[in-house]
């Protein structure tokens, strides 16, 4: 996992509610194991749609999903994650998150930035027309020249800045595992 401290760039508005997993990234592309690829298949029941966000050049390779409530919401599926980070996504602001798709968002580095319905509405309103940044040292999110204040667990804060996922974060202690097997294997 990379190291993750600002993000920034355009954002997609999309400012809907209730995206659920399905809605990210369809169930006939969870075939695959592996991650390349699922962004092409990412969001296609609204890139269906006219006059999309997803398909609009001024907000093409955007690092930044502005959702409504609720996003993630449905199955389990760690390809949403997979396919919103192929699309180029790095992180996703809304109002809420479903547990298991901020925790699998966590897992594959993508930050998840819950802010007060009235904040989001603000930033999305923003990223119209200006650039948007995702500060993790700062913990805020700018657009034009508002900020806005955000919290995030210190531990998922420390792993995405660190860069370290769960194995990452295992092999920190391989000296006292190895330590520990050394000292089974002799008693």
């Amino acid at each position: 996992m990379k190291p993750v401290e600002r993000i920034s760039g355009r954002a997609y508005p999309l400012g809907r509610d209730n995206i659920d997993t399905d809605v990210i990234i369809a169930a006939d592309h969870l075939k695959t194991i592996t991650r390349a690829g699922l962004g092409k298949f990412a969001f296609a029941p609204i890139r269906a749609e006219a006059n999309n966000v997803f398909d609009d050049p001024e907000f093409a390779g955007a690092p930044i999903l502005i959702a409504g409530s609720n996003f993630g919401c449905g199955s389990s599926r760690e390809h949403a994650a997979w396919a919103l980070d192929d699309l180029g996504i790095k992180a996703v602001i809304a109002s809420s998150f479903s547990d298991i798709f901020s925790s699998n968002a966590y897992k594959n580095g993508l930050v998840t930035v819950v802010l007060p319905p009235a904040a989001l509405a603000r930033v999305m309103a923003l990223a119209e027309h200006s650039p948007v940044t995702v500060d993790l040292t700062d913990m805020t999110v700018s657009a034009g020249n508002e900020q806005f204040a955000f919290s995030l667990d210190p531990f998922r804060r420390e792993s995405l800045m660190s860069g370290l996922d769960e194995i990452a974060l295992t092999l920190k202690s391989e000296p006292a595992i190895a330590a520990f097997e050394k000292r089974m294997i002799a008693a």
